[in-house]
C-alpha cells in the first residue's frame, strides 16, 4: 500500500479534524504534519497531537500574517507558549515572512523579520526542523534561515526565483508540493527543479485550490499532490510516495522512523 505523509496541514481549522483525518487515513495517509499559527492555533494542535498520538505530528508557530495588531507583550506571550512547549513540538511551524501588500501594509519587514528570527533561535536551541513561509520574500526568508543555523527547513508551497531555490538545495532544505502542483507554473518549476530527495508533499489544507474546479482541500488530498508530482516529474507514483516520505522521515528524525522503515 502507498505510504504518504501530509507534511502541512491545519488541523485546527477544519470543520471536522476526525473525519478528516480518518478519511486520509483511507488513501495511505499515515502521518500528517499540523501546523500552528498563533497561541489558540497552536494549542489546538498539541491537542489533537495528543489525541492522535503516531499520526499526528505538531508543528508550533507564529505565522507573519497573524501579526497584525500585535504589541512587544502580545509576541512576548506568543514565543513564550513555543519555547514552553518545544519539548514536545515535532517542528516550528509555521512560521516566515509574508511580503504582500496586505500583510505589508500591517506587519511591517522589520517586525516580520525579528520575530522570525526568534523564532529561529527557538528552532536552533532545541534542534527542531521549522516549517516556512515565504510569500515574495524567498530571498530573505532563505537568508534569515541560513543565518540562524538551523540544520533542517522546510520552504513551503515555494514559488520565488530560480536563485533563491538553488540556494535553498545547496543548504539541503527541502521543498512541499501542494495541489496546487496541477496548475500553478511558478510553483510546477519548482517542483520540477528540486531534487526527489528533497521534496516533500503537502496540502495545506483547508486552502482553496483550482482556477476552473474550485475545492476546499483535505489531508486526503495530499493524493492529489503526489499524483500530479508523478506526472510532471514523469515518474511512477510509488517512487514518489516512497521518496518523499524518507524524506519527511529525515525532517523530523525519530518521530516517523517507523513509517520510514515500511517504505525502504
Amino acid at each position: 500500500m502507498t505510504v504518504l505523509v501530509d507534511s502541512h496541514v491545519h488541523l485546527d481549522q477544519l470543520s471536522d479534524a476526525t473525519a478528516a483525518l480518518e478519511a486520509a487515513r483511507d488513501v495511505g495517509v499515515s502521518a500528517v504534519i499540523a501546523v500552528g499559527t498563533d497561541r489558540a492555533s497552536n494549542e489546538r494542535t498539541l491537542d489533537l497531537a495528543e489525541k492522535w498520538k503516531g499520526f499526528v505530528y505538531p508543528a508550533i508557530g507564529l505565522h507573519p500574517c497573524h501579526l497584525a495588531g500585535y504589541d512587544a507583550s502580545r509576541i512576548a506571550e506568543e514565543l513564550k507558549l513555543i519555547q514552553e512547549n518545544l519539548a514536545i513540538a515535532s517542528a516550528l511551524g509555521e512560521v516566515g515572512l509574508d511580503y504582500h501588500k496586505r500583510t505589508l501594509a500591517q506587519v511591517p519587514r522589520e517586525m516580520q523579520q525579528e520575530i522570525l528570527a526568534d523564532v529561529l533561535a527557538l528552532a536552533t536551541s532545541a534542534d527542531l526542523p521549522v516549517l516556512v513561509h515565504s510569500r515574495y520574500a524567498w530571498t530573505d526568508a532563505l537568508r534569515l534561515v541560513g543565518e540562524s543555523g538551523v540544520a533542517k527547513a522546510v520552504f513551503h508551497w515555494f514559488t520565488g526565483f530560480s536563485g533563491v531555490l538553488q540556494g535553498i538545495m545547496d543548504a539541503g532544505y527541502y521543498v512541499s508540493a501542494t495541489p496546487a502542483v496541477e496548475y500553478h507554473e511558478e510553483h510546477r518549476r519548482a517542483v520540477r527543479a528540486v531534487p526527489l530527495e528533497q521534496l516533500l508533499l503537502e496540502t495545506d489544507a483547508p486552502v482553496w485550490y483550482g482556477r476552473t474546479n474550485r475545492y476546499q482541500s483535505c489531508p486526503a488530498d495530499v493524493v492529489r499532490s503526489l499524483r500530479a508530482v508523478a506526472e510532471l516529474r514523469a515518474e511512477s507514483e510509488d517512487n514518489i510516495a516512497a521518496v518523499t516520505t524518507r524524506a519527511a522521515g529525515r525532517l523530523l528524525g525519530g518521530a516517523l522512523a517507523q513509517i520510514v522503515e515500511e517504505v525502504s
